[in-house]
């Protein structure tokens, strides 16, 4: 198994992100898993098989005005889990995506986070922002980190012996399509 989940965010208008902001984003969401990816899938069909899962985001569905870099790049990496789930399914390498929405994770909650970066920007407190984010959610909450990690170990399970090429959407309704 891989688990591709490294990630990182930052609330920032479209018309002030540099490019080296899009550059760091897109090495960090889109070039590490791709390497990683290309190391092991590899290695995993010489076995006989195995899973790849690719921590992608609600944002790579549904791109956001206030972090527009991340969004693309999370983009990417959906596009990417499917390229290499066509390209190595036939050898027993699953490869999947799970995008979540928010998450209660030191990204949006520690101080200095998108929490405090999205209050600051929109001149209301902490709690505001975090209660304005939880309102776009139809589930009305974040997401507990355990409740991400279910879904990953259910693709890296036996029981998703036939799930290869998705993009499953763990963002409490937060993006309103299927796809």
């Amino acid at each position: 198994m891989l688990v591709n989940n490294a990630g990182t965010s930052f609330a920032r208008p479209l018309d002030e992100l540099t490019d080296e902001d899009w550059l760091d984003q897109y090495a960090l969401h889109v070039l590490a898993p791709m390497r990683l990816m290309r190391l092991a899938a590899p290695k995993m069909a010489a076995r006989g098989g195995g899973r790849i899962v690719n921590v992608c985001s609600s944002a790579g569905k549904r791109p956001s005005q206030t972090n527009a870099a991340y969004s693309v790049t999370k983009a990417a990496q959906l596009s990417l889990s499917r390229l290499f789930a066509d390209r190595h399914a036939a050898d027993g390498v699953l490869v999947n995506a799970v995008a979540p929405g928010p998450v209660s994770t030191p990204l949006w909650m520690a101080d200095g986070g998108l929490a405090d970066q999205n209050a600051a920007s929109a001149g209301v407190t902490r709690e505001e922002a975090l209660a304005a984010q939880q309102a776009k959610v139809p589930l009305g909450r974040f997401a507990a980190p355990g409740e991400i990690a279910d879904v990953i170990v259910f693709l890296c399970s036996a029981r998703a012996s036939t799930v290869t090429g998705a993009a499953w959407s763990a963002d409490g309704g937060a993006v309103a399509i299927i796809v």
